[in-house]
């Protein structure tokens, strides 16, 4: 059998058991594994004979995850998520929610626009959505629904605002796309600064003009807050914009590697935290405890990722994909648009880590053969699984905010609140994909 065929069945193979609810990484590593096999069995033109594969399949699946995991790039992964873990435990992302809340208390929906920025800020420390919605979301939404806001624009908020975990810098998603895809991480994080603040002002928009439209889903501005507590709040978000400086001016000037600033930023959070008295022995131990648990699923993953992205090497499924394309004359937007529907399909059903995995294999040498950034197309694509968090039937932020208000909110509400801000996804989507100097004119400099 030729290695095109077993590539082509594989694939086939790992979205029937995808859509199956099979754990991705279980998908990829099965598949991969028995792919290899075969590949080395049924060599072309001769019979099946699998004493020739047992050896070869036996050592690469040994070795390539292992070389994979021990290495010092992806030791990048734990240290911000025990960076951003141990940020909420001190409660330095209280704060920062803390100053915008009472530095937009005179907008309408002010306070839902202070979550947003609190999922911005919190977003800077850390590299996780599903861990961004979450804290913010026990933070925020109790806070919002006290003030009397709307069950859909409280949740709503929150579960776009997370999203901002994938795309501002530092980002898991951008340093597992680093990895496969051999860029920078350093300029991913930097490419990533301007869409981020676009996106970001895009959610404060969406909420004032929903609150203008339809008042009745907000409280009235409050207009009672003094100069001085403003300022005060301000003052009190030192700690987490030192962090935010010292850890992405640190990569921005090459005062580190990304590497250096996770071990250098989740240090000096931990550090800043016991010198100010905000973190006590059993804080730590609930921000080791999650970080281990959410790197071990990361890294699980990223095991079936490494196996499957050998075996598609092994098939040339990738290379016969990008010759096909090329003879079809197709022009780079539709090409693109392709690729944009793809990512959204996925994002409707799959986590975004296991989307990434996934489709790399096949995208990167696409995007390559059209002569295109591979860092601008990292924003894309990071972009692109940020608005499948928030996508139906199974939008991962979504789900994490229904299980904090349990059943005192529908998901349908959930749903209903995020789809405004899904407007103003597609228009900065847009605005990525057709200037990529948003995503590339800071990386000049790096």
């Amino acid at each position: 059998m030729e290695p095109f065929q077993v590539g082509v069945y594989a694939l086939i193979a790992v979205l029937v058991l995808l859509a199956n609810r099979v754990p991705i990484a279980a998908a990829l590593g099965v598949v991969a594994s028995i792919g290899i096999f075969v590949i080395f069995a049924w060599r072309p033109g001769q019979e099946f004979t699998a004493q020739y594969a047992v050896q070869p399949t036996l050592s690469l699946i040994a070795n390539s995850p292992y070389a994979f995991i021990t290495s010092s790039t992806l030791s990048t992964v734990p240290l911000f998520i025990l960076m951003g873990h141990l940020a909420y435990e001190a409660g330095f992302t209280t704060d920062i929610y803390r100053a915008a809340r009472l530095w937009l208390s005179r907008l309408p929906g002010g306070l839902a626009m202070a979550s947003v920025v609190g999922c911005g800020g919190f977003s800077a420390i850390t590299g996780s959505s599903v861990a961004c919605a979450a804290a913010m979301g026990r933070i925020a939404i109790p806070e919002m629904l006290r003030f009397g806001y709307a069950p859909s624009l409280a949740t709503g908020t929150v579960a776009i605002g997370g999203t901002l975990g994938s795309l501002i810098p530092p980002s898991v998603l951008f340093i597992l796309y680093g990895i496969f895809a051999e860029q920078s991480i350093a300029r991913l994080f930097i490419a990533a600064i301007i869409p981020g603040v676009i996106s970001l002002l895009a959610y404060m928009l969406v909420i004032y003009f929903w609150v203008k439209i339809r008042p009745e889903v907000a409280p009235q501005p409050d207009e009672t807050i003094s100069r001085e507590a403003r300022m005060k709040s301000l003052l009190d978000c030192w700690a987490i914009l030192a962090l935010f400086v010292v850890v992405i001016g640190g990569i921005y000037i090459g005062l580190f590697t990304p590497t250096e600033a996770a071990g250098v930023g989740a240090s000096a959070t931990l550090i800043l935290g016991l010198l100010l008295g905000r973190l006590k022995t059993d804080g730590v131990l609930r921000a080791l405890k999650e970080s281990v648990f959410q790197t071990s699923m990361i890294f699980v993953i990223a095991i079936g990722g490494k196996l499957f992205v050998n075996f598609i090497a092994l098939t040339g499924l990738a290379n016969e994909i990008t010759f096909w394309i090329e003879s079809t004359d197709a022009s780079m937007f539709v090409v693109i648009g392709l690729i944009v529907v793809m990512y959204i399909f996925l994002g409707m059903f799959l986590d975004p880590i296991g989307i990434i995995l996934l489709s790399l294999p096949l995208t990167i040498p696409i995007v390559e053969a059209y002569g295109l950034s591979l860092i601008w197309f990292g924003v894309v694509v990071v972009k692109l699984l940020e608005i499948g968090l928030v996508t139906p039937p199974i939008g991962l932020n979504v789900f994490v905010i229904k299980s904090i208000v349990d059943k005192t909110i529908k998901l349908e509400s959930i749903f209903k609140g995020v789809g405004l801000f899904l407007v103003a996804e597609v228009f900065v989507l847009a605005l990525i994909i057709c200037v990529p100097a948003v995503s590339l004119l800071l990386t000049a400099f790096v």
